[in-house]
């Protein structure tokens, strides 16, 4: 998908600040960042929103939950804790229509959350 940023980044075609990745993901720092980290986990196979996902997503979402809290360790917030957020559609925020997660901390984070 020649359009999506975050395939454009998962490409090389745009440059990111990358932090980590695997075989099915990438996590790279967020551009407007909302929290002192916050890193943006994104598949490597282009799926719209959380609503598209299907059964044979489950392990790819399953390892960005763990890629996550492994980034979350490296970044020195784990302890203190932090925050992993999918937002789906519109209403929710999703800006760029490719499922990501972001990984917010290094700050309190207020609830509820919107």
């Amino acid at each position: 998908m020649s359009e999506c940023l975050f395939c454009g980044i998962v490409g090389g075609e745009i440059d990111a600040r990358i932090v980590a990745e695997g075989d099915d993901w990438i996590a790279f720092r967020d551009v407007d960042p909302r929290a002192p980290t916050h890193v943006l986990l994104v598949p490597r196979e282009h799926v719209a929103t959380t609503n598209e996902l299907t059964a044979e997503h489950d392990a790819l979402m399953g390892s960005l939950v763990r890629a996550a809290a492994e980034i979350a360790t490296s970044e020195g917030i784990a302890d203190d804790g932090y925050r992993l957020v999918v937002n789906c559609g519109r209403g929710a925020g999703q800006s760029v229509w490719h499922v990501h997660m972001h990984l917010l901390g290094g700050r309190a984070m207020g609830w509820p959350p919107g």
